[in-house]
């Protein structure tokens, strides 16, 4: 059943399409990253914070965006939902923010049943526009960063296993492995906290418009980087704002029930999306317009913003290490193979 309905979603006549223009501009990210860095406690493995590793992890968080230049459409349709959610479109499907499941092909399959059950109630969609078969998905985005997550989480529990029986080249490979998870993960997080990436008015305010907000598809561009340049918005800037990173989660939950991360990104996308209309009244006010005194009111909203970002990241990145117990499957290979294959 999930694989018809998942089949239908995939022809069927559907509603918004895919967020086109990218979430803060690769210098935006990369800050993102930095914060979420300088947040982290002492206890955390010393090798996430050397400066080799910090500038992997800070050059990480513009590759999924990197992703989007490769013309493959197989790449385009994986990627591009993860980088958006567009909340209002939830509603025509008949489904709520607090009733989705935290996981992505049960939600993908409600879409398909909605479509299924009740055409008429969503957009067409020009065949021509959809090569990559995205325009049917209001987004992945909290289902990308909770996975994000577990695949850290993963990363720190195969890590201790091969420091207690591994080789030095498993480890430091662990190690790799673990800077490439927390550089990818930032960029979703990032996205998450921009506004304009928790809705369908993503690039100029879209349908009726009672409060006159712009709708100039100059508008994301804006706000991913333009007036960040023009105001100059820094890693130095904002690190002063910073709290210790801190779990998420008041105590450690056993391996076999894992505390659940999926409802804090629901939160922390209701978040975003609440600064959505107060972003369009600052662009309608002058107050983006950096040759105008009020852009200080404009950078300091969007200083908020990065900061959120930078502040949640470093919490998930503490929680996913606190979090993570020993992969004992892998350590009983190991230890099978440094007994020459003896239990």
């Amino acid at each position: 059943m999930l694989y018809r309905l998942i089949r239908v979603m995939a022809t069927a006549a559907v509603v918004m399409g895919p967020l086109a223009a990218n979430a803060w501009d690769y210098e935006g990210h990369r800050v993102v990253n930095q914060l979420a860095l300088a947040s982290l406690p002492k206890e955390f493995p010393a090798f996430v914070t050397t400066p080799e590793a910090a500038e992997r992890i800070a050059f990480l968080a513009g590759e999924p965006d990197r992703w989007r230049n490769t013309p493959d459409l197989p790449l385009k349709h994986i990627n591009a939902p993860d980088h958006f959610f567009d909340i209002e479109d939830l509603a025509p499907h008949g489904l709520t923010l607090d009733g989705l499941p935290p996981f992505r092909y049960e939600f993908t399959a409600q879409l398909a049943a909605a479509r299924a059950a009740h055409p008429e109630a969503l957009p067409a969609i020009d065949p021509k526009k959809n090569a990559d078969q995205t325009r049917q998905l209001v987004g992945f985005l909290p289902w990308a960063i909770t996975e994000q997550y577990g695949k850290l989480k993963s990363g720190f529990s195969y890590l201790k296993a091969f420091e207690q029986h591994g080789t030095p080249a498993e480890i430091a490979n662990a190690k790799a492995n673990i800077l490439y998870l927390m550089g990818v993960m930032g960029h979703y997080v990032g996205d998450a906290a921009q506004p304009l990436h928790t809705t369908k008015h993503y690039n100029g305010w879209v349908g009726e418009n009672p409060n006159g907000f712009t709708t100039s598809k100059g508008f994301h561009a804006l706000i991913d980087g333009g007036f960040n340049r023009r105001t100059g918005m820094s890693f130095a800037g904002l690190k002063g704002g910073l709290r210790p990173a801190k779990p998420l989660f008041e105590t450690v939950a056993p391996p076999s029930k894992p505390h659940e991360v999926f409802p804090l990104m629901i939160d922390f996308l209701k978040d975003g999306f609440s600064k959505m209309e107060p972003l369009y009244q600052l662009e309608k006010d002058g107050k983006l317009d950096p040759s105008k005194p009020g852009s200080k009111e404009g950078r300091a909203f969007l200083d908020k913003q990065l900061l959120g970002a930078g502040q949640m990241l470093g919490d998930l990145w503490l929680t996913a290490w606190r979090e993570a117990p020993e992969d004992k499957y892998l350590s009983g290979q190991l230890i099978t193979r440094k007994n020459g294959g003896q239990e």
